[in-house]
């Protein structure tokens, strides 16, 4: 996806995003892009575009990972009325119906490049009005602060899609499944926040 072509996307902020650094020190504001789909975006070539499938059944949110790992069936089971898409498009079966989908990816080049697919591809406007993209979870690959080059490719593509979120790396989930009675960062909250989710009824850490 190319910034020149598109308009849609922002170019890099100059400024040091504190949410890559470890540990956090103060807030940002939210970044916000794109709301919608834009005109003059081109279709991308069917290799670069996620699977469509019909999705019959209720959602609050429906996270679209966009490629193995991501998390999206992580979130889903954190959340209650949310589904995963399993790497795919939710699509609705019933005329009028919109779908609200997350993008989520994990933040190495691999994960940002393929996120950067799927925002072009709804930017596009191919998917039409069964789906509502309400914005992109970035979920940390690693612990500690990014690298310059991933942080300015990030920058690029939240031009390209409503909102982004990020959340933090947790060790405890490389050897044990995510346990959804444990406290939860609170990045993790700020988000379920924000969509007007259903977090489990725990704490939250710092």
């Amino acid at each position: 996806m190319s910034t020149s072509a598109n308009r849609w996307l922002v170019g890099p902020d100059q400024s040091e995003n504190p949410e890559f650094s470890t540990p956090l020190t103060k807030q940002r504001e939210p970044r916000h892009g794109a709301t919608t789909p834009q005109a003059g975006v081109p279709v991308p070539d069917a290799a670069d575009r996620r699977p469509q499938r019909e999705a019959v059944w209720p959602a609050t949110i429906w996270w679209l990972g966009v490629h193995g790992g991501a998390g999206e069936s992580t979130l889903a089971a954190l959340t209650a009325g949310t589904r995963p898409c399993d790497h795919a498009w939710p699509i609705p079966t019933t005329p009028g119906t919109t779908h609200r989908v997350v993008l989520v990816a994990r933040t190495n080049y691999a994960g940002l490049i393929a996120a950067q697919r799927a925002a072009t591809e709804w930017a596009s406007n191919v998917l039409g009005d069964g789906v509502q993209l309400a914005g992109l979870v970035l979920v940390a690959d690693a612990p500690g602060r990014r690298p310059k080059e991933l942080r300015h490719l990030e920058q690029v593509i939240a031009g390209g899609v409503p909102r982004v979120w990020n959340l933090p790396w947790v060790d405890a989930w490389r050897l044990s499944p995510p346990d959804a009675t444990a406290p939860l960062p609170k990045e993790f909250r700020s988000l379920f926040t924000d969509l007007a989710l259903a977090p489990p009824s725990v704490p939250a850490h710092n």
